[in-house]
């Protein structure tokens, strides 16, 4: 049923696209597409023009056989139309370096805001050319929206990032960086709900995905990780803050040699609530800890005491398999102040890549296992 429902929203979609509609090609506005040249303002230009019109099947044509040279931009709404489209034929690159940008302060590249029913489309790559700007496609506020088909290389921090959206769909998208990248997650959501990404490949330095604070309704499902850190809820309750997630489901993923696989990280003395959160149907290939709370992150060495905690709760991973480069297949290190509550670990067949014995590892956790061989004693029961 799952697989339908997904089939119907592509044909819908790319039967938008087909719709005869007013086309706003970027070309038509001055953009030279030479790969040399500045075309930051022709494109803004373009959305504008498509921006300010009425009607609706509009859309902002990014051409095939193209290579543009943007500077840091926003595409700004509202919009007149009640839905607007940019499509990614042509190829979209970042100044090639410091040197070279208009603005150094700028922490994004791209940046769509305050769009309603905004899809982004297209077989064209974006890249960012590694060292050039923080967050390559930056959405804010943006409800309704779909990002499907694009490959973006080389961002030198996150490759997407949604922020203050409602009603998100991604899909059918590939984000590559070099493994040993710092920061380079594949896509970070926060102040976010109904977001739904499936059937997508993420090979970064860093999370494929971060789940952090205010983030709801979160589904994952059928993405390809590897190389990077994982799936992550968080990092959560930096400096104090108080974090909310909830609702949160990933489901039949591969993580392929990645350092992390199925992970929650927080911060010692945070404050709110990461719970009701489902790992399952995850395929290990070599990950290094494919099962993973941490509640001491990057806090190892600190002298404070703890006070507080992000409470976790309501957590399951089952049915995961595969292997593990390391010994210690399961580690959760929970926070003495709330401990994680209702835990489950059921279905768990991990094996070491080097044929030694499993290794689990629970600290403060209260829960019940299944189907997992040897993990028994490592959750305390109430």
């Amino acid at each position: 049923m799952d697989i339908i429902v997904r089939a119907v929203f592509l044909f819908t979609l790319l039967n938008f696209c087909f719709v005869n509609g007013k086309v706003y090609d970027v070309l038509q506005f001055g953009a030279k597409g030479d790969g040399t040249t500045d075309d930051s303002k022709a494109f803004v230009e373009a959305w504008k023009a498509m921006c300010g019109s009425g009607g609706s099947n509009k859309t902002l044509l990014i051409p095939s056989n193209n290579t543009f040279l943007l500077q840091p931009l926003v595409f700004q709404g509202p919009c007149n139309s009640a839905s607007v489209r940019v499509e990614f034929k042509g190829n979209v690159v970042a100044p090639i370096n410091k040197a070279a940008w208009s603005d150094y302060k700028s922490y994004q590249w791209v940046s769509f805001k305050q769009i309603i029913g905004l899809t982004v489309i297209g077989s064209g790559t974006i890249n960012g050319r590694g060292s050039s700007f923080w967050k390559q496609l930056h959405f804010q506020g943006c409800n309704n929206l779909t990002i499907m088909g694009i490959t973006s290389f080389d961002s030198p921090k996150n490759h997407i990032s949604i922020c203050d959206c409602i009603h998100v769909k991604i899909t059918q998208i590939k984000l590559f960086a070099p493994d040993d990248s710092p920061n380079t997650d594949g896509i970070d959501i926060s102040t976010s709900r109904d977001v739904e990404i499936y059937d997508t490949v993420v090979g970064t330095g860093d999370d494929c995905v971060a789940i952090n604070s205010g983030s709801v309704n979160i589904n994952i499902t059928g993405m390809n990780c590897g190389p990077g850190h994982g799936i992550s809820v968080g990092s959560l309750g930096k400096d104090g803050e108080k974090s909310r997630v909830e609702n949160v489901q990933v489901t039949n993923c591969t993580f392929n040699r990645t350092d992390n696989g199925a992970r929650i990280k927080t911060w010692l003395n945070g404050k709110g609530y990461a719970r009701n959160i489902v790992f399952k149907g995850i395929q290990l290939i070599e990950t290094k800890n494919p099962i993973i709370i941490d509640q001491r992150y990057m806090s190892k060495g600190r002298l404070d005491g703890e006070v507080s905690a992000v409470a976790i709760s309501n957590v399951t991973f089952t049915d995961i398999h595969g292997t593990s480069r390391r010994d210690e297949i399961i580690k959760l290190d929970c926070s003495e102040v709330t401990s994680c509550k209702d835990i489950v670990l059921d279905h768990i067949d991990i094996t070491t890549v080097n044929g030694n014995k499993p290794v689990y590892e629970c600290t403060n956790v209260y829960g019940k296992s299944s189907n997992a061989t040897g993990i028994d004693g490592c959750l305390k029961t109430e």
